[in-house]
């Protein structure tokens, strides 16, 4: 359920890059305003996060999934019907707010219903469906944007997520004891071994900021996340405008790339829990952090670097393949350290994370209006790649919220 969930949030999240070319020439848009389009998304996403992963701590992941897709559906097929840039800047950031809270309730949910040894496989296939949504959508939408225009993929997938709604409204629920037809063996199961409590502790905001493991966890994610929203937002118009390939050449180089990333979160899952099991938590947590996000850094600045199209590309490929290894360690550190409050932690991290996101976005764009050179921004991009690998090593996941101060509440 929570793969078929963020497939369908980066088949949707990727579309307006997709057809970012197309964009621009029907607007008359030149790369720094197109950098606030991509920025509106990220900073509503990163304003809207905590209160998101508040909320599914509160009310449970269910509604707020469902809250989601209703929002982000309807705000989807507004995008095709936007006629300026400051109609699309109001419609991508009120499509960032709807949704917010997206990992937030996933990393909520493995924290009820999957066991600390299982959990970065959990987040792996959480992950992975990030991958096959951007995988998948150069396909889908390049194709009807060439043979029907830019605006039509919105309008497709807006219904889709319609269908997802019936879908999740009608089969899942917040806890394994909801679900009628799971048996009651493996229900008792998963209970005994889960993060999850019956009694909720809520702790308090100036608790959770005292973590001394908060802090650099945010700050690294705040890095990390420049790295995701290039591949996502800025990636298909570098390959075209920044490396001259055609919109066809583009749509087969993304595919590529993010079905790759499918196999760096297999590959980051499993050696996450290898290195667990053979290392401890921490040292765990922190060699497949440090690992993917330098290898990522390095390759980015190999891309920039080279004057050979295709092997730039495959740096971009190899760059995607190890910032997806490393990316989901990260939430399991909020649901190390959040437990029951996972939500809440994640929301706070997620935040700094939009937050590089945007920066991201407004950077990216308007050095290359500035320089017209579309390589200048990766050099950047991995020096800051290269400050998150570091910070790995002030995360220490063995830091749980404290409970003092925190308030009881039963969740059934």
């Amino acid at each position: 359920m929570l793969c078929s969930l963020t497939t369908l949030t980066y088949l949707d999240r990727i579309c307006i890059s997709l057809v970012g070319v197309r964009i621009k020439s029907d607007l008359h848009l030149n790369n720094e305003q197109f950098g606030w389009v991509l920025a509106a998304f990220a900073l509503a996403y990163a304003l809207f996060e905590i209160p998101s992963g508040m909320a599914g701590d509160r009310i449970g992941p269910r509604k707020v999934f469902i809250r989601i897709v209703i929002w982000w559906s309807l705000f989807t097929a507004v995008t095709g019907l936007v006629n300026g840039l400051i109609s699309l800047i109001v419609v991508r950031f009120l499509f960032g707010m709807g949704e917010s809270g997206t990992y937030p309730n996933s990393i909520l949910v493995v924290s009820r219903w999957f066991p600390l040894h299982e959990t970065g496989k959990a987040l792996s296939w959480v992950g992975i469906g990030s991958q096959l949504g951007s995988a998948i959508a150069p396909l889908i939408i390049v194709p009807i944007a060439a043979a029907f225009g830019w605006r039509v993929p919105f309008f497709v997938i807006a219904a889709i997520g319609i269908v997802w709604v019936a879908f999740c409204y009608s089969w899942f629920r917040d806890f394994p004891s909801q679900m009628i037809s799971m048996p009651a063996p493996e229900k008792k199961m998963i209970e005994l071994s889960c993060r999850h409590k019956d009694q909720q502790e809520l702790v308090p905001w100036k608790l959770i900021f005292r973590n001394s493991t908060l802090w650099p966890l945010m700050l690294m994610y705040f890095c990390c996340q420049w790295a995701n929203y290039f591949f996502i937002a800025w990636m298909p118009v570098y390959l075209q405008e920044g490396r001259g390939f055609s919109e066809n050449s583009m749509k087969e180089i993304t595919s590529v790339l993010f079905l790759v990333g499918v196999s760096g979160f297999l590959a980051g899952g499993a050696s996450g829990d290898w290195f667990l099991k053979h290392t401890g938590l921490k040292k765990g947590r922190r060699l497949t952090g440090m690992l993917g996000l330098g290898a990522c850094g390095f390759l980015l600045a190999m891309a920039a670097i080279s004057t050979n199209n295709l092997f730039a590309a495959s740096c971009l490929i190899g760059a995607n393949f190890s910032f997806s290894f490393s990316v989901m360690v990260s939430y399991a550190v909020c649901a190390d350290i959040g437990r029951n409050n996972s939500g809440t932690v994640t929301g706070a991290m997620n935040f700094f994370g939009q937050m590089g996101a945007f920066s991201l976005a407004l950077i990216f764009g308007k050095i290359v209006q500035v320089t017209h050179h579309f390589d200048y921004p990766l050099y950047l991009l991995a020096i800051v790649l290269f400050g998150g690998c570091l910070l790995w090593l002030a995360i220490d996941p063995e830091k749980t919220l404290p409970l003092t101060e925190a308030k009881h509440v039963d969740l059934r």
